[in-house]
């Protein structure tokens, strides 16, 4: 079914598997970064990216950069909020500890809203907070690899923009972005941050993120430069912001035109600060054609079930989810309580054995105690593999080599 070597199925939450011509795309030549043909696929892929994430506002603007999601966390911390100003996080798992420590290192003082485990603060809860305080932007993971934990967008940001309406919404959507709906102009969302390897089904190595023409605003009006180079939209964005004096990056932010290196390739125009990876952007550009090729509600419908069919056959098998609640649960991934004196280190050898690798427990408070299973991308949307169905029976083998009575 697949000209790929033989492997055991990666059903983790990212990097997942990779279709052959996404794979195949990471083979072309070796192409000049300002070349016309590259320009070119940079330029389409960029567009393909607004409509993944449902905007058609020509301000919004996409970010495609070397690096790993990670990084999307940075350029929101050194460009959308600045030193001294007030961050809320709203947490559902190990991702918003590291969001909150990626916005004290630029000198924002990060407010986390902690949820039990399994859980996500409730809309009261970030009402209460938003109006204790003004808070520069409002951080929330939309599915949360390290607990499954689905967050709800679009309810969150009426919310924000009913009660503090200059108040950014910033969505981290790693691990959501391509198996989770996102309407991201309709929502009022701020800005999406993902990566390339989890469920858009490209290689690790691309930073993505969108932010809106609120957001782009809110850059343009800042006070302070960035206080990183590499993550600067300054650095981006060179001939909009030239100065790197603090006094004059106001003036000059308002005076100069804007032509910019993203807006550049958008526009099938050649321009550089950073050589981007030409071959993951190739492979991302067959990603996105791929998702695209089809309406994005039947992407997000064939998740949902598959979803739902994992959950319920994990629950025949007496297992229980760290997201209880069916809303809290993602469609990309299953964070799976393992039975009572079984840890994760006991199973997943075996499971791998039956050619399935599943991911061991993040949390720091219980990651023993739990395995995560990932199904996003060609494992569910493809339907000549059978990886779903193969995890599945190992996961109730695994169990029972490791003593498990069903």
């Amino acid at each position: 079914m697949s000209n790929q070597a033989e492997h055991p199925a990666l059903l983790i939450p990212g990097p997942i598997e990779f279709d052959d011509a996404v794979l195949s795309s990471m083979g072309h030549f070796s192409q000049s970064h300002v070349g016309p043909p590259f320009v070119a696929t940079f330029g389409e892929t960029l567009t393909m990216l607004r409509k993944l994430l449902q905007t058609s506002n020509p301000a919004s603007q996409p970010f495609v950069i070397s690096g790993s999601g990670t990084l999307g966390w940075d350029l929101v911390a050194a460009n959308l909020i600045e030193r001294g100003e007030d961050a809320l996080v709203l947490h559902t798992g190990y991702f918003a500890d590291s969001f909150a420590e990626c916005f004290e290192t630029y000198g924002v003082k990060a407010t986390q809203l902690k949820a039990p485990i399994g859980d996500r603060p409730q809309l009261p809860e970030v009402e209460k907070a938003l109006k204790e305080k003004h808070y520069k932007l409002i951080s929330v993971t939309h599915v949360d690899t390290s607990t499954g934990v689905l967050s709800e967008i679009k309810a969150l940001s009426e919310l924000v923009h009913r009660v503090s309406p200059e108040t950014l919404v910033v969505v981290d959507g790693v691990c959501s972005v391509g198996c989770e709906e996102i309407c991201f102009d309709e929502w009022g969302i701020d800005a999406v941050l993902t990566a390339s390897q989890k469920a858009i089904g490209c290689p690790p190595g691309l930073s993505i993120l969108m932010c809106s023409e609120r957001a782009m605003a809110t850059f343009k009006n800042r006070k302070t430069p960035p206080s990183s180079y590499f993550a600067s939209f300054k650095n981006w964005l060179p001939s909009t912001y030239p100065s790197h004096d603090a006094k004059n990056f106001i003036s000059s932010s308002s005076q100069a035109n804007t032509v910019e290196v993203m807006q550049n390739y958008e526009a099938k125009k050649a321009s550089y600060f950073a050589t981007p990876p030409t071959q993951l952007i190739n492979a991302l550009h067959t990603a996105l054609t791929q998702i695209l090729s089809r309406p994005l509600s039947e992407r997000f419908a064939v998740h949902r079930e598959a979803s739902q069919r994992i959950k319920s056959t994990v629950t025949s098998y007496g297992l229980k989810q760290l997201a209880t609640k069916p809303e809290n649960q993602a469609n990309g991934m299953t964070a799976i309580y393992l039975p009572e004196g079984v840890k994760a280190a006991d199973i997943l050898p075996n499971i791998l054995k039956k050619g399935v690798i599943f991911a061991g427990g993040l949390h720091k408070e219980i990651a023993a105690k739990y395995i995560r299973f990932g199904h996003m991308g060609v494992s569910v949307t493809d339907p000549k593999r059978d990886d779903i169905e193969r995890a599945l029976k190992a996961l109730k083998e695994g169990l029972g080599d490791a003593g498990v009575k069903f």
